[in-house]
This record gives structure tokens, sequence and C-alpha cells, in this order.
């Protein structure tokens, strides 16, 4: 008797696992401790989900470990300021003035190769500032995009799929 494969499902998924989409661009995660992306929970599954493949980037000599497990940096400021990037997100964290400085440099380095920063939680703040925008309004978002020219609120999951979907 010969064996069949099964026919692979529709609905995307694969023996019950995610199947990731192809990878279409490569955006610097700039890691912190504490690191949160507030109400939007699991930004990196919207991300992944539009083929966007997240490179988690150090802003500190500390290792990062989260939920019992280390990240290890596999992008760096030279990635942003070299163009290997197609965009950077900030999340919400724990403030730490040497990782305060170094997000700042990549957020002045993205901004200078005019790539969107997507900001979450308190980043937004901080981007705001980085931009030299007043982040009074937009400290009320669950997230921002800074274009350099524009922002864009994030309320939901929705609208960060749109603005996943926009980076190239």
């Amino acid at each position: 008797m010969q064996h069949q494969r099964a026919p692979k499902p529709q609905n995307g998924t694969r023996r019950g696992h995610f199947q990731r989409r192809v990878i279409r661009a490569r955006v610097g995660l700039a890691m912190r401790r504490a690191m949160n992306f507030g109400p939007l929970g699991d930004v990196e599954r919207v991300m992944q989900g539009e083929g966007l493949s997240l490179a988690p980037i150090a802003t500190s000599d500390a290792s990062l470990a989260i939920g019992g497990v280390s990240v290890i940096a596999t992008a760096t400021l030279g990635d942003v300021t070299e163009g290997r990037l197609a965009a950077l997100v900030v999340p919400g964290g724990a403030p730490d003035a040497e990782a305060e400085r170094r997000m700042g440099e990549l957020m002045a380095a993205a901004r200078a190769r005019k790539l969107p920063v997507l900001a979450f939680g308190e980043g937004v703040v901080q981007a705001a500032r980085a931009f030299d925008i007043d982040p009074g309004s937009l400290a009320e978002h669950p997230g921002v995009v800074f274009t350099g020219a524009e922002t864009l609120p994030i309320r939901d999951e929705d609208q960060l799929g749109v603005a996943a979907a926009a980076i190239s």
C-alpha cells in the first residue's frame, strides 16, 4: 500500500501551525528591558503576517531575557545607517539612561535614512521627540508610525497591518 500525502490546508496553516508569509523586508526591533507593545499585544505576529522579519537590535550591553529566553541581537546601528533595514520598531519599555541614549541614536539614524519608525507605548513619546514633534497629542495612541513627513496613529491590529504592509 502506497502512502499518500494529505492535501495542504487552505487556511494558511500546516498541521496546526502558523505558516509565515515570504519575507519581503527586514525591520529592526530596538530591544529594551520590560519591552511591551501596550494594548496591541503581539505585534510581531501581525508584522510577520505582512512579510516583515524583525531583527533585534541591542540597546544596552546587558543581555536581554524575555520569558526566560535570551534574545541575541541580529542587527546593529550600522544596519540602520547603511540601509539594510526597511524600518525601525520601537516598543515601550523600562527607562534606562544608556538604552535611552542608544534608542535616540537608532531613531536619529532611521530619520536620516527616511525610514519609518513604528513606536509603541512609551516609545511613542521618545520617537516624537526624535522627530521634533510635540508628543502631547500622540501619547494617547497605542502606536504611531513616524515617517518624517507625517505621523499615522495605530489604534488596533488592522491599522498595524496596513502600516506593516506599506513597508518595503
